[in-house]
C-alpha cells in the first residue's frame, strides 16, 4: 500500500489537500492522472447505468437542500457513529473500529488487550496477548484472543481496556454518538433559522425529486434515478488513503419497484449487475465477496442489505452497497412535506408508494480499488518494472505517441498527424523526451495501456507504425489505418 501511495503522489493521481500548509485530514486533491480516472470511473458508471438502460434516468441536485430533508430521513437525529476518547493522549477514535479480548491464562483473566481495525488485527492482539503472559510470568496455556468492538464492552469493563494509542488500561471513555454532517449556514443572518447542512449522502435528492421525475418524463415502474455527485461526512478517524474521507463522490441509483413486486429477486439481479460491472472494468473476480447484513444490524425500515466487499491491501472492506429499503424514505418525506409522493398504478387503477432497491457506491472507493488491482511489478529485460495494468476504459492516457527521434522534421511531422488523428478519438500523450525504453516505463507506470511509434522505416518505407502493448510489451506493425482499426477494438470494444 505504501508503494502505491507513492506512485498516487509521484505520478500526479492523488494529492494531500492544500499540502503547502500541513495538509487536512480526510480531504484530499486529484492530480492530472487522477482527475483522468475519476472522470473516466464517473463516465463509465453513468454510461452503462443510465444510458445503455431503457428504465434509468439521471438526475443532479444541489449539495444543500432544505433542513426539513434531513429531519425526514432522520440524519439530524440519528445519523452518528460511535466515539471514543483517549484522555491521555487526546486521541478519538470510532467504537466500532476498536477491538479489544479479554486475555485468559488456564482458565484466569490477567487483562485486556486492545487494536484498531485492519488485516492484522488479529495477529497483533495475540502477540500482544502473549506479551502480556511473559510480563506477568504467567504458567499454563493462553485460551484464543476472541475480538470483540468496543461497542459491546459492557460499563465493567471501560476501566480495564487499555488505549491502543498508550497501552494504559483506565484512560478510554465510554462510547459516544457523534453526529457526522457537516453544518453551515445560508443567507446573512447566523442563528438556528439559517442552519443547513453539506449533504451526507446523495440518495435523498432522489427521493424528494420523486415526483418531478414522474411528472416530466414517461418513466413506469420498475425504473430507476441516478446520480453522481459529492457528498461530505465529518468522519472521526478518516484513513486507509482516500479509502475513508470526509469529501467524497457518491454514484447511487434508487430502483422503484411495485409493491408487489418479488423485492428479493430484484435486488439479487442488482447484486449480480453491480459485481459483473466492477468485473468488465478491470477488478478481479477472486477479490470480490459478498456480505449480508445480518437482520439484527439492519435498520428497522430495511428489507435486506448486501455488501460487495473488496480485498484491499488493508483487509477486505465494503465497496458498494444494495439494499432493498423498502418505502420508508418516500412516506417519511410524505410526512414530513406533506405532499404526496405516488405513482398511479395502471394495471390495478391506484396510486401506490414503490418500495426501492439502492445500489450505493463511492468513486473513490472504486479509484482505490482499481489502483490496487492494477498495481505490479514484474521484470523487462533485466529492469525492474511499475506496471498500472488499468483497464483500457479507465485508463488516463489510452495511447502515447512516440517519434523515434526529435531532430528529424520529417518524422515529427509525421507523428504528431497521428498524434492530432488520434485525438479526435481519445487522451493521447505526446512524448519526445528520452530514450524509447525509458518513455515505455513511463507510461507503464501511469497505465496507458498502448504506445505507437514512429521511426525511419514509417517516413522511409512501408508509412507503418510500431504498436506496443503495456501488458505483454508485444509489439506489431500497423499502417496508420489499421492502427486506428486496432485501438477501437481494444479500447472502445468495437
Amino acid at each position: 500500500m505504501d508503494a502505491l501511495v507513492a506512485l498516487c503522489k509521484r505520478r500526479g493521481f492523488v494529492y494531500s489537500s492544500s499540502e503547502i500548509y500541513g495538509g487536512l485530514a480526510g480531504f484530499f486533491d486529484y492530480g492530472p492522472l487522477g482527475a483522468e480516472l475519476r472522470r473516466n470511473i464517473r463516465n463509465a458508471w453513468w454510461e452503462d447505468m443510465v444510458h445503455r438502460r431503457d428504465d434509468v434516468v439521471g438526475i443532479d441536485c444541489s449539495i444543500i437542500s432544505h433542513p426539513k430533508v434531513w429531519e425526514a430521513s432522520g440524519h439530524i437525529q440519528g445519523f452518528s457513529d460511535p466515539m471514543v476518547d483517549c484522555k491521555e493522549s487526546k486521541q478519538r477514535f470510532r467504537a466500532d473500529q476498536l477491538y479489544f479480548a479479554a486475555v485468559i491464562v488456564a482458565g484466569e483473566k490477567i487483562g485486556y488487550v486492545s487494536v484498531l481495525e485492519d488485516a492484522a488485527m488479529q495477529a497483533e492482539a495475540d502477540g500482544k496477548a502473549l506479551d502480556m503472559k511473559r510480563k506477568l510470568a504467567k504458567q499454563g496455556a493462553l485460551e484464543p484472543v476472541v475480538l470483540r468492538d468496543y461497542t459491546e464492552a459492557k460499563p465493567e469493563e471501560y476501566d480495564l481496556i487499555p488505549s491502543p494509542a498508550t497501552g494504559k488500561p483506565g484512560s478510554l471513555t465510554p462510547p459516544r454518538a457523534f453526529n457526522l454532517m457537516f453544518q453551515t449556514h445560508v443567507g446573512a443572518m447566523t442563528d438556528e433559522s439559517s442552519v443547513a447542512y453539506l449533504r451526507p449522502e446523495t440518495a435523498q435528492g432522489m427521493f424528494f425529486n420523486f415526483k418531478n421525475v414522474v411528472d416530466t418524463t414517461r418513466v413506469k415502474l420498475p425504473f430507476g434515478i441516478a446520480q453522481i455527485g459529492r457528498s461530505f461526512r465529518n468522519e472521526i478517524t478518516p484513513r486507509n488513503f482516500i479509502f475513508r474521507s470526509r469529501e467524497f463522490e457518491q454514484m447511487e441509483m434508487e430502483y422503484f419497484i411495485h409493491p408487489d413486486a418479488d423485492w428479493q429477486k430484484e435486488h439479487r439481479a442488482w447484486i449480480d449487475w453491480c459485481k459483473n460491472w466492477l468485473i468488465s472494468i478491470g477488478l478481479p473476480a477472486s477479490h470480490l465477496s459478498e456480505y449480508d447484513h445480518p437482520k439484527e444490524k439492519l435498520a428497522f425500515y430495511s428489507r435486506g442489505t448486501t455488501d460487495i466487499m473488496f480485498n484491499y491491501p488493508f483487509g477486505v472492506q465494503e465497496l458498494w452497497g444494495i439494499a432493498a429499503r423498502g418505502d420508508y424514505d418516500l412516506k417519511q418525506h410524505v410526512k414530513f412535506s406533506g405532499k404526496a409522493l405516488e405513482f398511479f398504478d395502471e394495471a390495478n387503477k391506484s396510486k401506490v408508494v414503490p418500495h426501492v432497491i439502492e445500489p450505493a457506491v463511492g468513486v473513490d472507493r472504486i479509484l482505490l480499488a482499481v489502483l490496487c488491482a492494477a498495481y505490479y511489478e514484474d521484470v523487462i529485460e533485466g529492469e525492474k518494472r511499475t506496471v498500472l495494468r488499468l483497464h483500457p476504459r479507465l485508463a488516463p492516457y489510452k495511447v502515447g505517441i512516440f517519434p523515434l527521434v526529435k531532430n528529424k522534421p520529417e518524422l515529427l511531422a509525421r507523428a504528431e498527424a497521428l498524434c492530432a488523428r488520434l485525438k479526435r478519438r481519445w487522451n493521447v500523450f505526446w512524448d519526445v523526451s528520452g530514450a524509447i525504453g525509458r518513455r515505455y516505463r513511463r507510461m507503464d507506470e501511469i497505465g496507458t495501456p498502448f504506445c505507437v511509434t514512429v521511426d525511419f522505416d514509417t517516413i522511409e518505407k512501408d508509412g507503418t507504425v510500431t504498436l506496443r502493448d503495456r501488458d505483454t510489451t508485444q509489439q506489431v506493425r500497423l499502417s496508420e489505418d489499421a492502427l486506428v482499426a486496432e485501438l477501437s477494438k481494444r479500447i472502445d470494444g468495437v
